[in-house]
């Protein structure tokens, strides 16, 4: 094994919730990633959807059990010394399938090696390792300072409150409903007036219904600002609950782009231009409102994509009118209005 050492940090990574052209639904996760040498390990186990044991949504003494496990103060939940890296995103079972690995002490170090898909108590390295993935040699004091921040709440959780600010209250119901369904809480008021500071801090984003005026935007962008509050805010593009959805998910990832799977969308009437920064599975939705103002959604792509720009050919049917673009890869999602 080769001494030269690896740097080891973690950081805030998201697994985008949001709804799906078959009508089922994914629930957002926000986690702390593993970052070596810079760079988000998930990115390296190809497009893997999947979230690390690190969840802010899980109760704080489940959190320090796996933080206590990765120290190697607690003996490894799988045979062999093997630790769970990455799991399903619904939820906890090792049968949907996980990434782990063998996490050891050699003298001042930490040494994460043996890779593998597991879905069960053994593990085939031959036929599930992940083979160039590692091994990985960090110093541990290293190791140990970003993991102990977990424990003293010293690094910062996410936001996952959003603010629905309009006067239809159906739409905005309907909306907060689907929010929370993937895993996000919502509320609905008609203004910031009456909201103390300390409120007003919990969210991450503030959504505008269709309705608001520039100016009471203007004045709700003033209180989140005078609370201290850098918020997202998100301009509904349509009345299509999924559309909006997704734009939530895209105003909630802060990430810088360095550690995004899924960089960049557009698209006009032909065709749609996808970026991916590694390699992961794409899939576009396009939604579009009828003359007479119904929702039509229509499956565009589904498939892998290799690092770079994709030109992908859009269907009439799906690009005609007021249409609008759903990108979803591993762990984000972006939306674009599909111009003429």
């Amino acid at each position: 094994m080769s001494a030269e050492y690896a740097t080891f940090a973690l950081a805030p990574a998201v697994r985008a919730g949001g709804f799906l052209a078959d009508g089922g639904f994914e629930v957002h996760r926000d986690f702390m990633d593993f970052v070596v040498d810079g760079h988000p390990l998930l990115h390296l186990l190809s497009g893997l959807d999947a979230v690390s044991p690190l969840a802010s949504d899980v109760p704080p003494a489940i959190l320090t059990r796996q933080v206590r496990g990765l120290l190697l103060e607690t003996a490894a939940p799988l045979p062999g010394g093997r630790h769970v890296l990455y799991g399903c995103p619904e939820c906890e079972e090792l049968g949907c399938g996980a990434v782990t690995a063998v996490i050891e002490q050699e003298g001042n170090d930490v040494v994460w090696r043996d890779f593998a898909w597991q879905t069960d108590a053994t593990v085939d390295l031959e036929l599930n390792g992940y083979h160039g993935t590692g091994p990985f040699r960090f110093r541990a004091d290293e190791y140990r300072a970003a993991l102990e921040r977990l424990l003293d709440g010293a690094t910062t959780r996410a936001r996952r409150r959003v603010l629905l600010i309009g006067a239809r209250a159906a739409a905005l119901a309907r909306l907060a409903a689907a929010l929370r369904t993937i895993g996000i809480g919502a509320d609905i008021a008609h203004d910031t007036a009456a909201v103390p500071a300390e409120e007003l801090r919990a969210y991450g984003a503030v959504v505008f219904g269709g309705s608001v005026a520039r100016s009471e935007r203007a004045a709700v962008r003033a209180a989140f600002t005078g609370s201290g509050v850098d918020v997202a805010c998100v301009d509904a593009l349509a009345d299509v609950v999924p559309l909006v959805v997704a734009q939530v998910e895209q105003a909630l990832d802060r990430r810088p782009a360095g550690h995004r799977r899924l960089t960049g969308l557009t698209a006009d009437s032909r065709t749609a231009s996808v970026t991916v920064a590694s390699v992961c599975r794409v899939r576009l939705v396009a939604h579009r409102l009828d003359r007479l103002h119904r929702t039509r959604t229509h499956e565009v792509f589904d498939g892998t994509l290799e690092p770079g720009t994709h030109r992908i050919p859009l269907d009439a049917e799906a690009a005609k009118g007021r249409s609008f673009l759903v990108a979803r890869a591993a762990g984000g999602v972006l939306v674009a209005a599909v111009t003429s």
